[in-house]
């Protein structure tokens, strides 16, 4: 089965600082196979069989402490799930100078439609929906400071997720499915 490893919080601002040559290392003394990194803020690709993704999550996390002495938090999900988050994406979406799409990836743990009840939503400005897996969210580049989920950020819930732009969730798909075939 293939999969996506999506870690939370590296490479970014300075920190928690990990080479991904490193990290596909360690992903491949776990016993991950096809390892492929994409960008530097955490994505690879995997394939493995006969493990939950749960357990994967678990044994990603600790090789990575154990490697690079980190607490990550990674979240897995199958080519399926991410194919199902694609599908839910409109296609005119983008990540550009017009436009900020971003999929809010969700811990397991509190994947559910009910999340969206801890957001502040504005609804002429900001479009934002639920997809198992994923928060969706998109509005127009002249209204993000007045986009009520900025106010995610810092929350609880806000803790809870790994955010990547709808141009790397695309690429990230795409490059999954090479994998699968």
């Amino acid at each position: 089965m293939v999969y996506i490893a999506l870690l939370r919080g590296i490479n970014v601002g300075g920190n928690n600082k990990i080479d991904m040559k490193m990290l596909k290392q360690t992903f491949e003394q776990v016993g991950m196979n096809d390892v492929v990194t994409y960008i530097n803020t955490g994505n690879i690709i995997f394939s493995y069989d006969n493990a939950s993704k749960i357990e994967l999550s678990s044994i990603l996390e600790e090789a990575i402490h154990n490697d690079f002495g980190l607490q990550i938090k990674v979240v897995v999900r199958s080519v399926d799930d991410v194919r199902g988050i694609i599908n839910a994406i409109p296609d005119t979406w983008k990540n550009d100078k017009e436009m900020k799409s971003d999929v809010m990836f969700l811990w397991d743990e509190i994947d559910d439609e009910s999340v969206l009840e801890n957001l502040v939503i504005k609804p002429n400005i900001d479009t934002v929906k639920y997809v198992p897996g994923a928060i969706l969210w998109s509005i127009d580049k002249e209204n993000v400071t007045k986009s009520g989920m900025t106010k995610i950020i810092g929350s609880k819930l806000y803790k809870q997720v790994t955010v990547r732009n709808v141009n790397t969730t695309r690429k990230i798909y795409e490059l999954m499915q090479a994998q699968n075939s």
